[in-house]
């Protein structure tokens, strides 16, 4: 049955890919489908549930990045099993409600798209058995919850929302990254069996308060608790389906869940108790005490959602046995009247056109059904018997006055108990007292009326489980929570009893003291003050603000300084960056190169090296004049490739001398709009600087080179050399390594490459200039006959595929031979312009890398179907008739898409460089686009 994890995860995801790709469905034909991810994954997690219930632990694991200690690794215990069920069962119910709440203008179709991926992602992390995985769904959750929030991104506040909940949250990712990675060092592995087995070897570590400190950063962010609990209320510009989904079992549910999934593993210090319990209680109060205060219906849940996280961090501060087992029952508690109390609130907000409680009153007459569900939920989340609240409450009085340490720690946990329990029947009754009773609605331009039948079936559903869980406890949730809590706690799992009464005791005067206590503060603020004219002041989203805005005012400030048109400036700032990543590790640990003793040169490397150093030195003098500077530079290219000739480096000799060739013409096209000279240097100091910035550069690099070329044989270069044929099938090392050793990077490269084209591409077609700047022809008139291109073509065609077939055994490769078929193409276009080259070859060149990119791929993944690694070389020798054997290798396929690559990405560029075009007078207004301007196709007019 472990095969039923995969299902059940790849659920959500698949019913999102359905609903993506399905267009033309009906908004109730996309919910249906949406309907079938919970409903299925219920289904498949009851066929489960007998195993869990009986302590079974299931797994699943499959290899994805060993070498980092990352598999995609599921395990499904009682907690696991627990939250699951909360993020199904929860979210069937929500893709009913939204069914009916959304309007016509909703998109249900990006609706459904981005709760499914929520969903989906919320699944993964309480599923994974690997803290690196837990990680990935970790921030997918993040991205899938901005998506919701600022679902409606017509309205700022959603904007606002998202983006403050997307930057909270993940900044808390990142803080979590580096705890996990800790704790991965602590334990060896990633492995949450490994991790939670490992709990005394954790605390025992010198990096545990590291690890810890980083770890709970992330639970923080993600929980609300203080000091980030600012972004929760802002995140209510989401439709209410969502802010019912992410309130009662995903996003924020996601820190507890964490909290308890590594409780076995960092609970246990000091250290721990005092920072959880603490943050935990100053949460309690402040999310309760705000909510008093709240006018609008979701922004009083909203800051009762941070009471209540706040509640169940403190308990598992406390780290208690039994205070373990109250913080799951309140997770489980707190879901179903939570959904129910903000589903209540969006079927007002859909009735009423409001949810300001100003405006709101005596709902009971006008929607009877409704305000009886809301009361009753509203009760349980005060803490009233016969209600689920009023259980764990009860739970969180008696481990305070338990709560193991100083007096004044134990007092101060009562009390905050105590104050938790007056401020939340105190909201609770205005919640009710506000909206369902009184004198209203006022100024509302509707009649308020029952929703239709269906909508109200999801709050039904909740307020009923409610009541049963709060008479009869031992029967509807007494196996759920003793899963849960027990797949925590282990060997240490406590003996409890599950029942609505337990007698005169003090945790029961406690309730009683905060329901009289409530129902009296919150009349006696009524009293002395108007709570309808209370205004909310937003610090913590004021202090965002500020921190936003500053650093968006110094990544401003830093833009100008560094990225201000001058190219000199920011090929300074990399050079120099280079040399001081360079430099760093033999300043930390100062070290000599072991050099071997240099070898004679003969005469002709010395030949070489002094027209080299020549044509260096001339740079400096001939700086100001750029076509010398140029060409005296290409000759310098020159002898670099002649010195990989002496030193038999012939692949690097082929591509140094056609990377000359290309760039020279590329410069030689930018030179047309530059003036003839340079202007002269306005600063002595800063010459100075620039040499002895270029000489410490050019020094290191040179040593080292040097290094590179001294190494002895048994290295990695050996290894290459010894693996190439038999693995790869390949004489020519160097092709080896770019097409099968290193593969992926020169897909990276090539990936690289195509996109700088095409940015070239995209700025240049639209660029106009004014007619006495266009280059009015080719760039360089040759008196070559225009006919010797167009000659010059199949026979470098040929070179090209020759060079290319050769690659994997002899100098070539996909890389020159793509380099080799521009080059009539570029004397073809230097003879006669880009037009007549276009129109007599007809190349696309933007096709051509996206086809190169897809060979590639294609052939990249081909090797997956045999069970190997991504890129992986096969072999196959072919007797051919008249032929005779004909080695090939599958590498020659990922070849084919650089060699496309590499040739449409040069043309495009070179090309693009000569076909600005002129403004026609009259032709165009201002801000509209030139009649003349190139299609993507490079060679086609509009």
């Amino acid at each position: 049955m472990t095969w039923f994890l995969e299902i059940l995860l790849a659920l959500p995801f698949l019913m999102a890919t359905a609903v993506a790709l399905s267009p033309r469905l009906s908004r109730s034909a996309i919910a249906w489908i949406a309907a079938c991810a919970p409903l299925l994954g219920l289904g498949l997690l009851a066929m489960m549930s007998p195993a869990v219930l009986a302590g079974e632990v299931m797994r699943s694991s499959h290899p994805w990045l060993p070498q980092i200690g990352l598999a995609f690794s599921l395990r499904l215990d009682g907690l696991a099993w627990m939250f699951a069920g909360l993020v199904l069962a929860i979210g069937a119910l929500v893709v009913m409600y939204a069914h009916y709440y959304l309007s016509a203008r909703d998109s249900a179709r990006r609706f459904f798209c981005y709760l499914l991926l929520f969903m989906g992602a919320m699944l993964g992390m309480v599923l994974s058995g690997n803290l690196l995985l837990l990680m990935v769904f970790w921030e997918l959750t993040s991205i899938s919850s901005f998506l919701l929030i600022g679902f409606w991104s017509h309205r700022q506040d959603a904007r606002d929302g998202a983006s403050m909940a997307l930057v909270i949250t993940g900044g808390g990712g990142l803080a979590l990254l580096g705890g996990v990675l800790l704790i991965g060092r602590i334990v060896g592995s990633f492995e949450l069996d490994a991790v939670l087995a490992s709990g005394e070897l954790i605390r025992a570590s010198a990096l545990y308060p590291w690890a810890l400190g980083l770890v709970l950063v992330g639970i923080f962010t993600k929980s609300a608790q203080f000091p980030f609990h600012f972004w929760l209320p802002h995140a209510m510009a989401a439709p209410t389906p969502v802010s019912a989904y992410l309130h009662s079992a995903t996003m924020v549910k996601a820190g507890v869940f964490l909290l308890a999934r590594l409780h076995p593993a960092l609970a246990g210090s000091d250290l721990f108790f005092y920072t959880v319990s603490g943050i935990g209680a100053l949460t309690l109060l402040i999310g309760a005490w705000n909510a008093i205060f709240q006018h609008d219906l979701k922004g009083l849940l909203a800051y009762s959602t941070i009471s209540h996280l706040g509640l169940i961090t403190l308990l598992f501060g406390l780290s208690t046995p039994m205070a373990v087992v109250a913080g799951v029952f309140h997770i489980l508690n707190h879901a179903t009247f939570k959904a129910s109390l903000f589903m209540a609130a969006g079927i007002i907000d859909h009735e009423t056109g409001t949810r300001d409680m100003r405006k709101l009153g005596g709902l009971r007459r006008l929607m009877p059904v409704t305000s009886a569900l809301a009361i009753i939920a509203s009760l349980a989340m005060a803490g009233i018997p016969l209600l689920n609240g009023f259980l764990s409450k009860e739970m969180l009085f008696a481990e305070a006055l338990g709560t193991q340490g100083p007096d004044p720690m134990r007092w101060a946990i009562s009390l905050t108990a105590l104050l938790a329990g007056v401020l939340g029947v105190a909201y609770s009754l205005r919640f009710v007292h506000d909206t369902f009773f009184g004198a209203g609605p006022r100024a509302i331009a509707v009649v308020p009326h029952e929703p239709p039948r269906w909508m109200k079936i999801p709050v039904e559903v909740l307020v009923l489980v409610c009541v049963l869980v709060g008479i009869l406890p031992a029967v509807t949730v007494g196996p759920v929570l003793h899963a849960g809590a027990a797949a925590i706690l282990g060997a240490a799992m406590p003996s409890y009893n599950l029942a609505l009464w337990h007698g005169w005791n003090l945790p029961l005067a406690m309730s009683l003291v905060g329901v009289i206590g409530g129902i009296g503060l919150y009349f006696g603020l009524r009293r002395l003050l108007d709570l309808y004219a209370v205004r909310e002041r937003p610090v913590g989203k004021q202090l965002f603000m500020q921190v936003m805005e500053a650093l968006f005012g110094f990544a401003h400030r830093l833009s100008q300084r560094l990225a201000n048109g001058s190219l000199q400036r920011m090929l300074l700032a990399l050079v120099v960056v280079a040399i001081v990543a360079a430099a760093a590790p033999f300043v930390a640990q100062p070290a000599w190169p072991a050099w071997a003793a240099p070898q004679p040169m003969p005469l002709l490397g010395w030949m070489l090296w002094l027209v080299m150093l020549a044509c260096a030195l001339a740079c400096l003098f001939l700086y100001r004049q750029r076509l010398l500077a140029v060409i005296v530079t290409g000759g310098a290219g020159l002898m670099v490739a002649l010195v990989f000739v002496f030193l038999s480096a012939p692949d690097l000799a082929l591509t140094q001398l056609l990377v000359e060739m290309v760039t020279l013409v590329l410069l030689l096209l930018g030179m047309n709009y530059l003036p003839a000279q340079s202007p002269p240097e306005r600063s002595r100091w800063r010459q100075r600087r620039d040499a002895l910035i270029a000489i410490v550069a050019g020094t290191g690099l040179a040593a080292l080179a040097y290094t590179a070329m001294t190494l002895p044989p048994d290295t990695m270069a050996g290894e290459m050399l010894a693996r190439a044929l038999p693995e790869a099938y390949g004489h020519n090392v160097v092709n080896v390594i770019l097409v099968d050793f290193r593969g992926f990077d020169t897909f990276g490269e090539i990936t690289v490459f195509g996109i700088a084209a095409l940015v070239v591409h995209a700025m240049l077609r639209r660029s106009r200039m004014a007619p006495e700047q266009v280059m009015p022809g080719p760039p360089i008139k040759l008196p070559v006959p225009a006919d010797l291109a167009q000659i010059m073509f199949p026979l470098t065609l040929t070179v090209s595929i020759f060079l290319f077939l050769r690659g994997h055994n002899a100098p070539g490769g996909g890389f020159i031979a793509g380099l080799v078929l521009a080059v009539p193409l570029l004397i073809q276009y230097v003879i006669q312009g880009t037009v007549s080259v276009e129109s007599r070859f007809g190349f696309d060149y933007i096709r051509c890398i996206g086809l190169g990119l897809l060979i590639a791929i294609a052939s990249g993944c081909a090797s997956m179907l045999f069970g190997v690694p991504f890129l992986t070389s096969g072999h196959l020798e072919l007797q051919l008739p008249l032929i005779g054997d004909v080695p090939l290798a599958s590498a020659m396929g990922f070849d084919t898409g650089v060699y496309l690559v590499v040739f449409g990405g040069a043309m495009l560029m070179l090309s693009m460089m000569g076909t600005i075009k002129p403004l026609r007078t009259g032709t165009a207004r201002h801000g509209e686009i030139d009649p003349t301007r190139r299609s993507a196709r490079t060679g086609e007019m509009h």
